[in-house]
C-alpha cells in the first residue's frame, strides 16, 4: 500500500508484517506504560498488559497499520482493524479471543489495537489510523464498527464520532479491574 499523503507530512502509512512483531511490540509496551498513567493505577496498568497487546491475527489478515516518522524511520503510530468477532486483546488473552468472521451485512467491523508512541502524541496519527481503518472496512462493505477503548482513548474516538455503548471490565486479577469502554460509529 502505498502512502497517499502530502511529502511534507512527515509520517507514511503501510500494512504491517510479521518481521514488523518486534518493532510493533516495543511501540505497545512504550504507549501502554507511560500513555495509561493519569488514567489507570499502576496496579491496573500491569494488569492491563494481560489483555492489551500484539494480535497477530491482525497482521495475517492483512489490517494492522503501520505509520512510520519519515525523518527518522521510526514507528510513531499503530492500529488496524478486524473482520473478526474479538473485541479487544492480544494474542495473550485468550478469554476475550473469538475468530469467527462477522457479516457486513449484519455485524460491525472492529477497529483493534490502537497504539501511539508517547514522543508522537498529539500529531494527529491516532486520528489518520482511524480513518484508514474506517476506509479499509468501508470497502469491505462494513456499515458499522465497534472498538473496546481504554480511557486515555477514549477523548479521541469521541472526537471522531464514536459513542460509548458500554462500559465494561477487560480485565480483573487479584482484584485490580481494568475498564474497558465499548464504543461504535456508524460509516456514513
Amino acid at each position: 500500500m502505498t502512502d497517499r499523503s502530502s511529502p511534507r507530512s512527515g509520517f507514511t502509512h503501510r500494512l504491517a508484517v510479521p518481521t514488523d512483531e518486534a518493532e510493533i511490540a516495543a511501540l505497545m509496551d512504550a504507549a501502554i506504560g507511560e500513555l495509561q498513567k493519569g488514567f489507570l493505577s499502576p496496579e491496573q496498568i500491569a494488569v492491563s498488559r494481560a489483555i492489551m497487546g500484539l494480535d497477530r491475527t491482525l497482521i495475517a489478515d492483512g489490517t494492522y497499520f503501520l505509520i512510520h516518522d519519515t525523518e527518522t524511520g521510526r514507528l510513531a503510530a499503530s492500529g488496524g482493524w478486524s473482520r473478526r468477532a474479538t473485541l479487544y486483546g492480544g494474542d495473550h488473552s485468550m478469554a476475550q479471543r473469538n475468530d469467527a468472521l462477522l457479516r457486513p451485512d449484519t455485524d460491525a467491523a472492529r477497529i483493534r489495537a490502537m497504539y501511539t508512541h508517547p514522543d508522537f502524541i498529539r500529531r494527529g496519527l491516532g486520528r489518520r489510523v482511524l480513518a484508514l481503518c474506517e476506509t479499509a472496512a468501508r470497502a469491505e462493505g462494513f456499515t458499522r464498527l465497534e472498538m473496546g477503548a481504554t480511557l486515555a482513548g477514549v477523548p479521541l474516538y469521541e472526537a471522531c464520532g464514536y459513542s460509548v455503548i458500554e462500559p465494561t471490565i477487560g480485565a480483573e486479577m487479584n482484584g485490580v479491574a481494568v475498564p474497558v469502554i465499548r464504543m461504535g460509529k456508524a460509516l456514513i
